[in-house]
């Protein structure tokens, strides 16, 4: 039989869970739009990035361009939601509000920064334009900032 300790202690972990993937989702919903703003003011066209970056970590081959397109659209909801659960993670920590969203922003970033280069698909922040750096640092900043605010707001947190 469980203590009372170990209840409240699963529930903290539960809520922070659950609470983290919908912030996540709701930060995932925010860059997704501030990306798409973006993309019909620039002309630009959505990245295959995540796509590439799934098949080079668990190598294999693309199928169509097709596909790619829809894979990359999956990894990029799975992957922001599901990185909510940091924000989740750092309120169990002690870790609220601005503090937290700057540390979510500054670990989602980092993440980035590291990850895509070491796969090889995209290069480093030191080859990129200063103008492609601060797009990213914005979107990422969207994306923290939403997940915050959600998260905060669900949890009454300031």
């Amino acid at each position: 039989m469980k203590n009372k300790n170990d209840q409240t202690a699963m529930a903290q972990l539960g809520t922070a869970i659950g609470v983290g993937l919908i912030a996540g989702l709701a930060g995932t919903i925010a860059m997704t739009v501030c990306q798409r703003i973006d993309m019909e003011i620039t002309g630009r066209k959505g990245s295959d990035t995540p796509a590439t970056a799934v098949r080079e970590a668990l190598d294999i081959k693309p199928v169509s361009e097709s596909k790619t397109k829809e894979l990359s659209s999956r990894v990029h909801w799975v992957y922001g939601t599901g990185l909510g659960l940091m924000r989740g993670l750092l309120s169990l920590f002690g870790i609220k509000g601005t503090a937290a969203t700057t540390a979510h922003f500054a670990a989602v970033w980092t993440m980035e920064l590291v990850m895509l280069p070491s796969l090889r698909v995209a290069p480093p922040i030191t080859h990129e334009s200063p103008m492609t750096i601060a797009k990213d640092a914005m979107f990422h900043g969207i994306y923290a900032l939403g997940t915050g605010l959600v998260f905060d707001a669900i949890m009454n947190e300031d």
